[in-house]
Parts: structure tokens; C-alpha cells; sequence
């Protein structure tokens, strides 16, 4: 009995310390807190306080405590009021073992990097204190993180690099390019390969990973400022080697055959490769940036995706001189373009924030993201329909392409690819349309008050052609519960607007079909109302075609006199969209049709566009400009007497 009265006593102080510890009072969690540390020396207590998942909500509190801690120091840091310096030893071991465990609350995490590469960066001696307790080999083990901490892992790797003194680089000198940083291309696969083994990440890995990052980077800034050698036979062959996968011919120098011929058939096949330099391409390459990394990029195209080269490359040199697209030279300016974009060559800068995952994925991800825009520039280039003379103009859409791809942050190439392939030439013409509309002139009360009043302007001439569209006259099929009919009728309005004719035909006009063969007719001031879709009668007596969806998108009814109707099925949604426009038009009431719409879009835009023409690149004012005061005497005015 006293067992029992025991185990409840202890369970009711367990709940009720779990519950003060949660209190909004700082004051009450406190107390709780302290009686806790006490009550929690008791085992029975201890059980039941752990029934009630109380460590998990103490490991909580802990966590967000040292996380909102670590907020705070950052930001109150972050305004340079005190120098780094002052922080002790203790302090840089406290934050380094944060980030040294293997499971550690996200936030923690990121705002401890965040304060390691501001104590790098901010001095030479905390970098020292630093260094010995980090190692890239305990950042390596972050890089599978969350993005956030992807970014904070390697600005902290950055940090450390730029810090260190050249014996310790031991490798080229210069920190990998800010935007391409959140590649790391062949060292993350390595990384990756190596965290999934059941092998530890040691120094010498962590050394061999760093080293093989660093040159990566390195590597793609070399190649990039390396010019070609034109006398260089290795280079020479590079280019030989293009020019056997896309002709599947041999580069011997023994062909058969005079120099003048062979120098002949090589001059055609680089005109055909689309070099600037048909007698020498490797003169093309002398240009840096990019170099020898835009015949790199081809040559790994060529070979690694070889059908899509060569169906490049014979596309194009079956067209006219002028509608081909250069391979070489597109090639060598898209290389270019990228570095730009990616900022290859660019020291490190606390202001870039490109992050781009889809690099993580692959060994060789920038010479994969070539070889997708190349192909994705051939395709702009037929989509424009473009020739020799319009090479920079898609260059710059094939930029604007690329650019707001990568805005959606991809996680893969394919995702990249598949966010390309919607942003064809036309929806970039759209995009551009659409943005232009919205910038702060099309939006501004001047502009506005010039669209309202354009627009009854334009209703009246949508208006209009609905209703000349209505006085040409229509053949529609007569509705009947067989279900082969080829019977016709004809309606047309009356060019006075005033009347509907309409009567029956044995076939299919070939044109207008005038009044006096129309027996009947139905005064338009007879009109009760137009009703569509499952309102009108004959759609509710057939139920065939009630139930047919496309049926019943084109029905629609004139109902007159007392419930009489004339029953239309339109030959298709352009017809439908037309009459029912010209009789809500004839009734005076509103055009809804989404043709109108669109035609009220469109003829809106040409007028805005063809009004404002004169208006360009100036500043339209907000307001009206103020009326001028009256003058002291009209003794200026011409008296006409």
C-alpha cells in the first residue's frame, strides 16, 4: 500500500513539474527547473518524469535556448561595435564542439559555422585557435546536410583557405569561385562515396578531398585563361578528334590524295564545324576567357554524348550559310557566357548567395551543364528562325533562358533540363510581355486612367465585329434523335440589326446564303433572353446529348415570345463564343466570352503599346502637372472687334 501511495505521490509531482517547466514565466520555470534538479535524484520520480517524454522536452529547451543564444551573438557581432579578438580559447572550443558532433540541433549548427568563419575572416590569430579545432575532415560529414548548411559547411572551408599561409595551401593559390563552390563537383562524389563507405573519413582523406576540390576549381579558371598553342600537335588533335566523330573520317596525315586536296576537305569540314577560322581553327581558341576550357567542353560533348553532336553538326551544315548555327563558334562564346554566370575566377564574397544543388550530382556537372545549353542553344536558334546576323541576339535569349532556370534552384541536371524545355523562345516573349506589363509605368495612375478609357473604346469594336460576324450568317445541323442526320438550317442577322432570318437547307452552303431564301424570321425586340450549356430546353429533352460534354459546351437557346425557343449548336467553340457574344450585344447586356477576352487583351496591348511609342524612355509623372496661376491682365488677348 505505501508502494502504491508512493508511485502516485511521485506521478502527480511529475506531471506538475511538467507542466511549470513549459510556463510562459521566466520566473515559474525557473523555481520548476531548480526543484526539478532536486526531485530528479529520486528513481521513482526520475521514471515517471522520463514516462512523460520529459527529457525530449528538456533537450528542446536546451536547444532553443543555445540556438536563440547563438542568434543573438551573431547579429550583435555582425555590427563590428568589438573586435573578435577578445573571445577566449574556451569560447572557440565550446562553438568548435557544436559543430564537431554528428547530431546537433540545425540551427545550433549553422549560427556555430556562421561564427567560426566570421572569427577566420576577421583574424589571423583567431584562424590559428580555429584551425586546430576544425579539420576539413569534420566539415566533410556537413556537405550532406540540408542546403542552408551545405552553404555556412563550405563558406567555412573558403574561410580557412583564403586564411592560410602558402606552404599549408599547397596547392594553387587561388579559393574556389564563389557560385561554383556549392559544386564541388568531382570532390563531392568523391565525399559522398566516401561517407556511405563504412570506412571513417580520416585526415589524409579529408586532405585528398580538399586538394581534389581546390584543383577542380582551379582547373576549370586555368583551362579557362590558357590560350591554344596553334602549333601544338596535342591541342591539334583535339580539334582532329571533332572533326572524325562528326564526319566519321580519318585524321591521318597519310591519307591519300595532294596537301592542296586534304587541305581543302579539312578547310570544309571545320566551315561545317563552325569555326570563325576555317584554314586554322585553333586560332579561335587563342581568345581567353574562355580558352582551352570551350574545346575541352566540346571535346567531352562530342564524345560523351556523341548523337546529339553529330545531329548538331549535320543540321546545321545542311542549311543555307546564312540559318546555320555555328557550333564552334556557339560553343566558344557559350563557355564564355557560363563562366560569367557562374562566376568562374571570381574571388569568394560574403555578398553572393548562389547556391545551386544540381551540382552535387554528377562527376563532371559543368561539363554536363554545357552540354545541355549548347543543345538547348540550337534549339532557340530554329526557334528564331535566326541567321549569322542574329547570333548575338540569341545569345542573349539563351542567357535570359539559362538565368531564370537556375533562379528555381534545381536539384539535379535534369530538373534544370526540364525547367529549360519550358522556357522556349515564345514563353520567354511572353515572360518578357508579362513583365513589361507589370513594371511600375504600366502600373502607374497616368497609364491606368489611359487603359479605362481605352477600353469601351475597344468593346464597342469587338462589338461591332460580333455583330457584322452575325449578319454573314452561320450553317448549323438540325438536332435530331437519329443518329445519322445531314440536314441544315441557316440563321443570319439582318444588316439593320433589327430581325434574325433563318430556315432550313438541304445542304451545306459554300458561301452566304441571302435574306429572301430564309422563310422565317424572329424580331431581335421579341428576345426574351440567351441561355447555354444545360439551360437550354433541347439539352434537357435529349438526353443523348446531355450527356455528350462537347454537345453541351456548344448549345445555347434564343428564348422569345411566351416559351418559344430557337435551339443552336454551334460547329465549333470560334461560332459558339461569336453568336452568343452578338446576341448578349444585341440585348445590351455583357460580352463574357473568354474570345472576348482575349481579343480585349490583345487589341488592348497594340493600342497601349502604338499611344505610348513616343512616350519611350521617359519618365511619365505620377500626377497631372499643376494648372498655372491665372495671369495678372488678359491686355495679351487679340481683341477681335
Amino acid at each position: 500500500v505505501g508502494r502504491g501511495r508512493l508511485l502516485r505521490v511521485q506521478a502527480s509531482t511529475a506531471q506538475e513539474l511538467h507542466e511549470r517547466i513549459q510556463s510562459s514565466s521566466m520566473d515559474a520555470k525557473l523555481e520548476a527547473l531548480k526543484d526539478l534538479a532536486t526531485s530528479s535524484r529520486d528513481i521513482t520520480f526520475a521514471q515517471e518524469f522520463i514516462n512523460l517524454d520529459g527529457i525530449t522536452l528538456l533537450t528542446q529547451m536546451v536547444e532553443n535556448l543555445l540556438s536563440f543564444t547563438l542568434t543573438a551573438f551573431v547579429e550583435l557581432m555582425d555590427h563590428g561595435i568589438i573586435s573578435w579578438d577578445t573571445f577566449s580559447v574556451a569560447f572557440i572550443k565550446k562553438i568548435a564542439s557544436y559543430v564537431n558532433k554528428s547530431a546537433m540541433d540545425t540551427a545550433v549548427l549553422q549560427r556555430s559555422l556562421a561564427i567560426l568563419e566570421s572569427m577566420v575572416l576577421n583574424s589571423q590569430d583567431l584562424y590559428q585557435k580555429v584551425a586546430q579545432e576544425i579539420t576539413i575532415g569534420q566539415l566533410i560529414p556537413h556537405l550532406q546536410g540540408d542546403q542552408d548548411i551545405q552553404t555556412y559547411t563550405i563558406a567555412v572551408i573558403n574561410a580557412l583557405f583564403l586564411k592560410a599561409p602558402e606552404e599549408k595551401r599547397q596547392v594553387s593559390p587561388r579559393p574556389p569561385p564563389s557560385a561554383l563552390i556549392g559544386c564541388l563537383l568531382h570532390s563531392v562524389s568523391f565525399a559522398q562515396n566516401v561517407i556511405r563507405s563504412p570506412k571513417p573519413i580520416n585526415e589524409e582523406m579529408a586532405h585528398q578531398l580538399y586538394v581534389l576540390q581546390v584543383l577542380t576549381f582551379n582547373l576549370l579558371e586555368d583551362r579557362m585563361m590558357t590560350k591554344m598553342d596553334p602549333q601544338d600537335q596535342a591541342q591539334r588533335d583535339i580539334i582532329f578528334e571533332l572533326r572524325r566523330i562528326a564526319f566519321d573520317v580519318e585524321c591521318d596525315s597519310n591519307n591519300s590524295g595532294s596537301i592542296e586536296k586534304r587541305k581543302s576537305m579539312y578547310t570544309r569540314d571545320y566551315k561545317k564545324l563552325g569555326f570563325i577560322n576555317h584554314v586554322n581553327p585553333a586560332v579561335d581558341f587563342t581568345q581567353i576567357p574562355p580558352g582551352m576550357l570551350a574545346l575541352d567542353n566540346m571535346l567531352y560533348f562530342a564524345r560523351h554524348h556523341q548523337d546529339a553532336y553529330i545531329r548538331i553538326v549535320l543540321e546545321n551544315s545542311s542549311r543555307e550559310d546564312k540559318h546555320e548555327c555555328p557550333f564552334g563558334r556557339s560553343s566558344i562564346e557559350l563557355t564564355k557566357m557560363l563562366c560569367e554566370i557562374l562566376k568562374v575566377g571570381e574571388l569568394p564574397s560574403e555578398n553572393c548567395h548562389e547556391f545551386h544543388p544540381m551540382f552535387f550530382t554528377h562527376d563532371r556537372a559543368f561539363e554536363e551543364f554545357f552540354c545541355i545549353c549548347i543543345q538547348l542553344l540550337n534549339k532557340t536558334w530554329k526557334e528564331m528562325r535566326a541567321t549569322s546576323e542574329d547570333f548575338n541576339k540569341v545569345m542573349q535569349v539563351v542567357r535570359e533562358q539559362i538565368m531564370r532556370a537556375l533562379t528555381a534552384k534545381p536539384n539535379s541536371l535534369d530538373q534544370f533540363k526540364s525547367r529549360l524545355q519550358n522556357l522556349s523562345y515564345t514563353e520567354i516573349l511572353k515572360l518578357r510581355q508579362s513583365e513589361r506589363m507589370n513594371q511600375e509605368d504600366f502600373q502607374s495612375r497616368p497609364i491606368l486612367e489611359l487603359r479605362e478609357k481605352i477600353q469601351p473604346e475597344i468593346m464597342e469594336l469587338i462589338k461591332q465585329q460580333r455583330l457584322n460576324r452575325l449578319c454573314e450568317g452561320t450553317c448549323f445541323r438540325k438536332i435530331s434523335s437519329r443518329r445519322r442526320q445531314d440536314k441544315f438550317w441557316y440563321c443570319r442577322l439582318s444588316p439593320n440589326h433589327k430581325v434574325l432570318h433563318y430556315g432550313d437547307l438541304e445542304e451545306s452552303p459554300q458561301g452566304e446564303v441571302p435574306h429572301d431564301s430564309l422563310q422565317d424570321k424572329l424580331p431581335v425586340a421579341d428576345i426574351k433572353a440567351v441561355v447555354t450549356g444545360k439551360d437550354c430546353p433541347h439539352m434537357k429533352e435529349k438526353g443523348a446529348l446531355k450527356q455528350n460534354k462537347e454537345v453541351l459546351e456548344l448549345a445555347f437557346s434564343v428564348l422569345y415570345e411566351s416559351d418559344e425557343y430557337l435551339n443552336f449548336i454551334a460547329p465549333d467553340k470560334h461560332e459558339y463564343c461569336v453568336w452568343t457574344d452578338g446576341l448578349n450585344a444585341l440585348l445590351g447586356k455583357e460580352m463574357t466570352s473568354e474570345f472576348t477576352k482575349s481579343d480585349m487583351d490583345t487589341l488592348l496591348s497594340m493600342e497601349m503599346k502604338l499611344r505610348l511609342l513616343d512616350l519611350e524612355n521617359i519618365q511619365i509623372p505620377e500626377a497631372p502637372p499643376p494648372i498655372p496661376k491665372e495671369p495678372s491682365n488678359y491686355d495679351f488677348v487679340y481683341d477681335c472687334n
